[in-house]
């Protein structure tokens, strides 16, 4: 009755337009759950998409290909270190606009004390070794050396292991995930999680292909055929940021094999809900399945899903249509590829903080966290062949690649955190993910939570990998 009792109150509060606006809602509603109702009852057995092959080595693919696994170690040299350096030492830097903060990008003021810090403070040596800490491997897969970190928990003889695939995303890299490795691995009243980190090809130290096409379904390929080279018949899932599609697409392929995915980013098909929840969301949100919270990180709409992203996906346009051409500024010159990085961890954190000189990123970061990240793309010079993977994504219109078209039915966690790019309510989440068994907002955090809130984002994969077991 008080449901009732508010949406008459809210109803006859509104001017005649918005109530003429909402029956014709009503009415296409009902007309849409028809249609909708009938569609659900053709779907009679659970899609999933071809795995397919392919070849994205040099030259011609071989009769065999080997399938070992080998020990692999991050290094660096004098050498190496002596030519960042006098590259550094040759940048030259543009004043900034008075009190533009990172509205135009990267502050130049604060930049020079970042790279200042790099050049006279950074160890990256140190850093090297502390990358080390965890066993590195490569094995060869379709053509291509796929690196991967491989942690087991400590052993305890009443806890279960869990395997666990974490997948990253761009401009982030396995690093991303040092922080939450020993949340995940430690025992968690009675489940550790067995880790395995690989790095996207294209990234950091997987080889980058050879031939066009590689997106994320080869990717998704490649870390199914990563597993189950591991001896992984079932597995766990978790990504975010590219990862959220890569392991979304594995979970598409084998579904047989992912007992649970957990994501931190979700994208939702555009379609009549999504559209109705739009226009009634602010007015009756319970009528289209919105919470107070969906809500207050919605909208605004326009401001919030428009207008914001138009401001923040230049990026995205120039790495989609030709990647080459700005990444070669970004190979040759260290200081230009750490400003186009950070810049990113700067924003994607809270999009405040484009007020800021600084940018806010040493509130949630460690400089040395911020630039070793940077440092595996400059050593690798992988940051053109991590840009290409926008390109082949976008070749053609993601809606309509079959996995866009296709559900996820493994059970599913969603971690939302309230400064992710773009929201996704829950109950839009549930039009691709059929089978959501926990939903989480999050109470801080952006686009980067394993490193900026490990914490958080461990305890949501436990409890979900809980649920999952029934523990």
């Amino acid at each position: 009755m008080q449901r009732l009792q508010l949406l008459k109150d809210t109803f006859f509060g509104l001017d005649v337009a918005q109530q003429q606006l909402l029956i014709g809602c009503a009415v296409a509603a009902a007309a849409a759950g028809g249609i909708l109702t009938y569609a659900m009852q053709r779907r009679s057995k659970v899609r999933t998409i071809p795995v397919g092959d392919g070849w994205w080595g040099a030259g011609e693919k071989p009769l065999l290909e080997d399938q070992k696994i080998y020990p692999f170690t991050v290094e660096t040299s004098d050498e190496e270190i002596e030519d960042l350096h006098e590259r550094i030492d040759k940048t030259r830097f543009t004043d900034p606009l008075e009190d533009s903060g990172f509205q135009y990008g990267f502050n130049s003021t604060y930049l020079k004390k970042v790279v200042s810090y790099w050049r006279n403070t950074f160890d990256w040596k140190k850093q090297v070794a502390m990358l080390n800490k965890y066993p590195h491997f490569k094995t060869k897969i379709e053509g291509l050396d796929v690196h991967f970190i491989h942690v087991r928990p400590l052993q305890n003889g009443d806890q279960r292991a869990l395997p666990l695939m974490l997948v990253h995303g761009w401009p982030g890299s396995f690093y991303e995930f040092y922080k939450i490795l020993p949340l995940l691995t430690q025992n968690q009243n009675g489940i550790a999680f067995e880790v395995v980190i690989p790095s996207i090809p294209g990234y950091g130290f997987s080889e980058a292909p050879h031939k066009k096409g590689f997106n994320s379904l080869a990717a998704a390929r490649i870390f199914l055929t990563l597993m189950e080279r591991l001896g992984f018949s079932q597995f766990y899932l978790q990504g975010g940021d590219w990862g959220s599609l890569i392991t979304t697409n594995m979970a598409q392929m084998r579904p047989d094999c992912v007992k649970g995915l957990h994501l931190n980013m979700c994208m939702s098909n555009r379609g009549f809900k999504v559209l109705l929840s739009i226009i009634i969301g602010p007015y009756l949100p319970f009528l289209v399945g919105l919470s107070q919270e969906d809500v207050r990180r919605l909208f605004p709409f326009f401001q919030k899903n428009v207008w914001e992203m138009l401001q923040e996906s230049g990026y995205l346009h120039i790495q989609a249509t030709k990647p080459d051409t700005a990444g070669r500024g970004l190979n040759d010159s260290p200081v230009s590829l750490a400003a186009y990085i950070l810049e990113k961890f700067s924003t994607w954190t809270h999009m405040k903080n484009r007020d800021l000189e600084d940018g806010g990123l040493e509130r949630k970061f460690s400089l040395d966290d911020l630039l070793t990240n940077v440092m595996i793309y400059w050593t690798t010079g992988s940051i053109i062949s991590s840009m290409r993977f926008y390109k082949e994504n976008f070749s053609s219109n993601p809606n309509n690649r079959i996995d866009a078209r296709t559900g996820i039915f493994v059970p599913t966690g969603l971690a939302a955190f309230p400064q992710e790019l773009m929201h996704c309510p829950k109950s839009w989440a549930q039009i691709r993910y059929q089978n959501i068994v926990s939903y989480t907002f999050m109470p801080r955090g952006g686009h980067f939570p394993a490193l900026e809130e490990p914490r958080l984002l461990a305890n949501d994969v436990i409890q979900f990998a809980k649920t999952v077991e029934n523990l």
